[in-house]
């Protein structure tokens, strides 16, 4: 039996087991403490047999296979940095979205195979070092934020699409700078700028 025909085949049995219970969705509250929170692409182990982020830390729990969504509240005054990037083998993409609605997607990467392609794990920070793994930084505002995401493009196996890999999320928050901040740095650069250009002149 081809590939292709056993992964229709297994996909249907899936298909039919999970038709008997009923649709979870996981969300996860993100700390604001620049760690990073995986999350996984699977469409063997998706619900919906789709390439969307999903839970799957743990096969015995009800949730295993259910979209994932990532929660946190910014305050009044606040910030936030979300850092998004792919792991596992380099050559991922995705589409990133707060509350459904699209954020962007994670920078272009080369398209690679399973067999060479670099293989940083769940070592988020070397991925993020490495430019051959996509990545995104995101400044949202305050105000609660839903974050999801799916797989825009996956490293091939045997030039096919694998549609599997880990991925990590960070979340960073700090204080909007102030409009006197701003001027008195544009005003700084400015005079740097000034004293500069004198000094190049003969």
């Amino acid at each position: 039996m081809t590939r292709p025909a056993l992964r229709r085949l297994l996909q249907a049995a899936l298909l039919t087991a999970a038709s008997c219970t009923a649709a979870h969705a996981t969300t996860v509250a993100l700390a604001a403490d620049g760690g990073w929170s995986a999350f996984n692409v699977n469409d063997l182990d998706a619900t919906s047999f789709g390439v969307e982020w999903i839970d799957n830390a743990n096969s015995l729990s009800p949730d295993f296979g259910s979209p994932l969504s990532f929660s946190f509240t910014v305050a009044a005054g606040m910030q936030a940095r979300l850092t998004v990037v792919d792991a596992g083998f380099a050559g991922d993409t995705f589409a990133v979205f707060d509350h459904g609605s699209s954020l962007g997607a994670t920078s272009s990467v080369a398209l690679t195979d399973a067999a060479t392609a670099v293989n940083t794990g769940t070592d988020f920070d070397a991925a993020l070092a490495n430019t051959q793994f996509s990545r995104a930084v995101y400044t949202l505002g305050a105000g609660e934020h839903l974050i999801s995401g799916s797989l825009l493009q996956s490293v091939q196996l045997g030039g096919q699409p694998l549609n599997a890999t880990v991925g990590g999320v960070r979340l960073e928050v700090s204080a909007v700078p102030e409009p006197a901040t701003w001027l008195s740095l544009l005003a700084g650069m400015g005079l740097l700028g000034f004293t500069v250009s004198r000094r190049c002149r003969p």
